[in-house]
């Protein structure tokens, strides 16, 4: 992998991991499209250390968020007190939970992913259902509720959104908005629980992959490459996290629904 390849990769990580048509896809099919030659061990790898860029994206567009349930974990410590009573202690209560379909799922159909991830076809499938769920999410989501109002089993439900998001084609922030916005948060609301549910998710997927590079043959000259491609990651995933949020605020997902659509649909006729 070359350095420019790296930052290429990075940048499409950044901008559509938080844009609900898919990284997963692009980055699957951006080097398939452009005839790069890379070993499925580099790709796997590079993929997914990469969003450790996306990752402190998020730590740092929701650092206020962060240090807030970060406190309330501390005082919850030291004076134990019922989890509901603390707004900041609950959200981080349900960012857990969100969490735990996607671990449980990741770690069993890895290898199934790892598959899947380099057939093309399948990720036009995927895209597809991506823009279904969407679909579904603007014609029935009723929009009324924020996060503090969510049950435990509102957000499994919107963690398995999330485990979904394992295959290619399924957007993580496509699939977790949705399943939010079917379960009546607002919006911009769904958007944000969507993007503090993807941190720990990220950082396990990253801490597992790091194992992975480390085990791998000429994991020296690998440094480089992932190097560039973590910063333009953060950069770029910092800018879509802004603006994403900005856009919601006003407009709905139709847009998206539309790409993804004529995306998947394309991929399907390309093969």
């Amino acid at each position: 992998m070359t350095w420019w390849q790296a930052i290429l990769l990075g940048i499409v990580q950044g901008l559509t991991e938080f844009l609900p048509v898919s990284s997963s896809a692009h980055l699957a099919l951006v080097p398939h499209w452009l005839g790069w030659e890379l070993t499925r061990s580099q790709v796997f790898v590079f993929d997914v250390l990469v969003q450790w860029g996306t990752l402190f994206a998020v730590l740092v567009y929701f650092w206020q968020d962060w240090w807030a349930m970060a406190r309330a974990l501390g005082r919850w410590i030291r004076h134990p007190h019922p989890i509901r009573e603390d707004p900041d202690l609950y959200l981080l209560w349900l960012v857990a939970w969100a969490t735990v379909p996607a671990v449980a799922l990741g770690w069993y159909l890895k290898d199934h992913v790892m598959t899947v991830f380099h057939q093309p076809q399948a990720t036009g499938f995927f895209l597809l259902l991506t823009a279904v769920l969407m679909t579904l999410a603007e014609l029935l989501g009723p929009r009324c509720r924020l996060a503090p109002d969510l049950t435990l089993f509102d957000a499994l439900l919107i963690g398995l959104g999330q485990a979904l998001a394992l295959f290619p084609g399924v957007s993580r922030s496509g699939a977790t908005m949705s399943v939010g916005l079917l379960r009546g948060l607002k919006q911009p609301e769904a958007a944000r629980f969507s993007f503090l549910m993807s941190l720990p998710i990220m950082l396990a997927a990253g801490l597992v992959a790091m194992v992975e590079w480390i085990r791998m043959p000429g994991t020296h000259a690998f440094f480089w490459p992932l190097s560039l491609g973590f910063l333009s990651a953060m950069i770029s995933g910092y800018l879509a996290i802004a603006w994403l949020l900005r856009y919601l605020a006003r407009r709905r997902l139709w847009i998206f629904v539309l790409y993804c659509t004529i995306l998947g649909l394309a991929v399907l006729w390309m093969g």
